[in-house]
């Protein structure tokens, strides 16, 4: 809001006045746990209360603005992830940390930890499965590499998209009323220097500018598509009024023309990377017409409707479902054009849209999740479709398909509130150490580390 902003600055000092006001009517006021930085019974204690906890000691990696933004996320999505960042410190041992936050917080849920300048995550399976979640933290490691902050907002709505259950009840604040004067206190005197200094709007600039930086890098790909359109449209060189023209060729044409605008106008107005997937769903449906009308004037049968050819959508609407599996991955039928299967069935690697990313061109698949709205658009969105042709690759391991990641069927959603039972509790779903080999189960692409 520009009037805020132009106010902030002016109340800064007086803001600051007040927050030392504040802190020394109550310098008497017990500290809250989560202040203290003391050790695991204080983050356990902490996350009881809030998804988030930052110790004192690490809000280098994570500042207090950002801490509630991510907290409030995860309230508004009702699902029960944790996330604790901490410093590397002898009351954190990394071999038994995420079994021992588990066993000591006592919650199903989904538990991310930010230890040093590592990171690692596990969940009861009942909550999300060791595959899913391995492939989720290997994923924005690789994309969100020295920034934690990113790295946790990125596990955080795609764990909070993925996971099963509920949010605890102890989040309601029910138990706030015993022992929080301190917490108020402390609340009261955080929300006023942050407001001070201006620490929400910095937050607001930096996630902007991350946005916008990702939605250049989509531009490019996207104007590459909408020329590539604009000039199969040339090629196709249909006159409305040429011989043999009937109403339903005039109808594709027209249709084809149609998306093609509407796919500049919404790029041209996309203000966020989310912004991309009707342009590219436009780009789709208006490559369909085409192939509708290049069948009609060739007296062959009109094609039915298909997503496009999963190695360059703007090969057009694939032809048939063909066997190929990414390298180190597993087989799986993928949608391709009659170009690309008979590739495939000469034992050839198609060629693969190729996009921009921070360690070179490489095919979209393995571009990270900045992506997702781009391949969302052409292949029906971030459903278990998609998830499912991208499975075992860098993009299918943080898109929204649980069922696809899982490596056992699915389950229900754990217990009322995700609160924990005796029963609830596999230690195998939070067995192995950290150090040197990773989790235990980590599935394809699993990335934690310390």
């Amino acid at each position: 809001m520009p009037v805020a902003r132009r106010v902030l600055p002016r109340l800064g000092p007086v803001l600051a006045v007040l927050a030392l006001m504040v802190c020394a009517m109550f310098a008497s006021a017990p500290a809250p746990a989560h202040a203290a930085g003391a050790g695991l019974d204080s983050v356990a204690e902490a996350l009881k209360k809030s998804p988030v906890y930052v110790d004192p000691r690490a809000r280098d990696q994570l500042s207090e603005a950002d801490a509630e933004d991510l907290a409030k996320k995860i309230e508004d999505a009702g699902k029960p992830v944790f996330v604790a960042v901490l410093p590397k410190a002898a009351e954190f041992p990394p071999g038994t940390l995420m079994r021992d936050l588990r066993t000591q917080v006592g919650i199903t849920g989904v538990y991310a930890v930010h230890l040093g300048d590592g990171f690692n995550a596990n969940a009861d399976s009942s909550v999300m499965s060791r595959n899913a979640v391995g492939n989720l933290t290997g994923a924005v490691k690789r994309s969100h590499s020295g920034d934690p902050e990113g790295l946790l907002t990125a596990f955080v709505d795609q764990a909070t998209q993925q996971s099963k259950g509920q949010a605890p009840a102890t989040w309601s604040g029910a138990e706030d009323d015993q022992g929080s004067g301190g917490a108020a206190v402390l609340f009261t005197v955080g929300a006023v220097a942050a407001a001070g200094a201006g620490g929400y709007a910095l937050y607001r600039r930096s996630k902007k500018k991350r946005e916008r930086a990702e939605l250049d890098a989509l531009r490019v790909v996207v104007d590459e598509d909408i020329t590539a359109f604009g000039e199969e449209l040339d090629r196709l060189d249909f006159h409305p009024s040429e011989p043999g023209a009937d109403d339903a060729m005039r109808q594709d044409y027209t249709h084809a023309l149609d998306t093609y605008d509407k796919a500049k106008e919404l790029m041209a107005v996309a203000a966020k990377p989310q912004d991309v997937q009707p342009v590219t769903a436009a780009l789709e449906e208006g490559r369909f017409a085409l192939a509708g009308l290049a069948a009609r004037r060739a007296g062959t049968p009109v094609p039915e409707r298909r997503v496009p050819c999963f190695f360059d959508p703007r090969h057009g609407p694939s032809a048939i479902d063909a066997m190929w599996a990414p390298p180190g991955g597993m087989p799986r039928n993928v949608p391709v054009c009659e170009a690309d299967a008979d590739l495939l069935a000469a034992a050839q690697e198609p060629m693969a849209r190729q996009v921009r990313t921070a360690h070179g061109s490489e095919p979209y698949w393995n571009a990270g999740p900045a992506y997702a709205p781009w391949a969302g658009g052409y292949f029906g969105g971030t459903g278990s479709m998609l998830g499912g042709l991208l499975v075992g690759t860098m993009l299918g391991s943080v898109l929204n398909a649980p069922s696809a990641l899982a490596d056992t069927a699915p389950v229900d959603s754990a217990p009322d509130g995700g609160e924990f039972t005796g029963a609830d509790f596999n230690p195998g779903d939070f067995g192995g150490g950290f150090e040197g080999s990773g989790f235990e189960g980590g599935g394809d692409f699993g990335g934690g580390d310390w």
